[in-house]
């Protein structure tokens, strides 16, 4: 079963559950997934890895939410925000504790036969490919600055 029909399916269960925040965070979901799907040159196909990226970019629009109505004094708004991110997270692969970034990182750093800082955007291509959803970019970018200001 790929992510677009687990969600509509979930979709059904938060139906018949009542459960309105996970409802709406579904519903988010599938929105973007079809709007993905009817994109000028998707062909009406939306792959995993695709939709993990949407998934990725939704979890952290709403994160990024909830730190404004933080900030602006909205506490409410913020754990909707922060709710909805919990149920799109459920969706995503478990993300890397720091010291498996870092065993990761190392081993895309030797794949590639980084020698140092120059090698930054060679790694972080590759990097960025297989950590997708597991690691946010900038936590990745900035581990790799770090590792490869060592060599």
């Amino acid at each position: 079963m790929d992510l677009f029909e687990k969600i509509s399916g979930d979709i059904k269960a938060a139906m018949l559950a009542r459960d309105k925040v996970r409802l709406e965070a579904l519903r988010g979901i599938k929105k973007e997934f079809l709007e993905a799907k009817s994109a000028p040159g998707a062909n009406g196909e939306l792959s995993d890895e695709s939709a993990m990226k949407i998934l990725v970019k939704m979890a952290k629009q709403r994160k990024e939410s909830a730190r404004i109505y933080t900030e602006q004094n909205r506490p409410e708004l913020a754990e909707g925000e922060l709710a909805e991110a919990a149920v799109i997270e459920e969706y995503l692969p478990k993300a890397l504790t720091p010291e498996e970034l870092d065993a990761e990182l190392r081993r895309i750093i030797d794949e590639t036969g980084a020698k140092g800082p120059g090698d930054m955007g060679r790694v972080m291509g590759t990097a960025t490919k297989a950590l997708a959803g597991r690691a946010d970019g900038r936590a990745i970018s900035t581990r790799v600055k770090e590792l490869l200001a060592e060599m």
